[in-house]
């Protein structure tokens, strides 16, 4: 008995995924890493840089705990779109939006620039009480 082979061909959305130390250098190697990968797939990177920065600063500065990393992962998908995620170890300190911020304050920012690159961007639980927050945006368009 012969047996047909299903020929229908599945795309794969590119993806990169990386474990980083909860550190400055970390956060700093994240986008360096996100400008790189961007590159190499042909996408423009400065907004996704941005976002990345951002991301990978609070995931440093909010959500770390000794001795663990974060994990950023970029997905690219077949209508252009650029999922970021960026997971720490912190599940118990959930982002919430954006605040005021004070002209004068030296802090507070980061979320609202997420949000002004992102077209939408969000946090979920992850395994071992861990949270991802994460963004999608679309590579090339600027800051709403």
């Amino acid at each position: 008995m012969s047996q047909k082979l299903d020929q229908e061909t599945t795309s794969v959305e590119p993806c990169f995924a990386v474990q980083l130390s909860a550190t400055r250098r970390g956060a700093r190697l994240a986008r360096l890493l996100t400008e790189r990968q961007l590159a190499d797939w042909g996408v423009p990177y400065e907004a996704a840089a941005q976002v990345v920065a951002e991301l990978a600063a609070n995931a440093v500065l909010h959500g770390r705990v000794p001795g663990r990393d974060f994990r950023l992962v970029l997905r690219l998908g077949d209508t252009g779109t650029l999922r970021i995620e960026v997971t720490d170890a912190r599940g118990d300190r959930v982002p919430r939006g954006p605040d005021p911020v004070d002209g004068e304050a030296e802090t507070g920012r980061g979320l609202r620039i997420v949000a002004a690159y992102a077209e939408r961007w969000g946090v979920r639980e992850a395994p071992a009480h861990a949270k991802t927050v994460w963004a999608e945006l679309t590579p090339g368009r600027g800051p709403v």
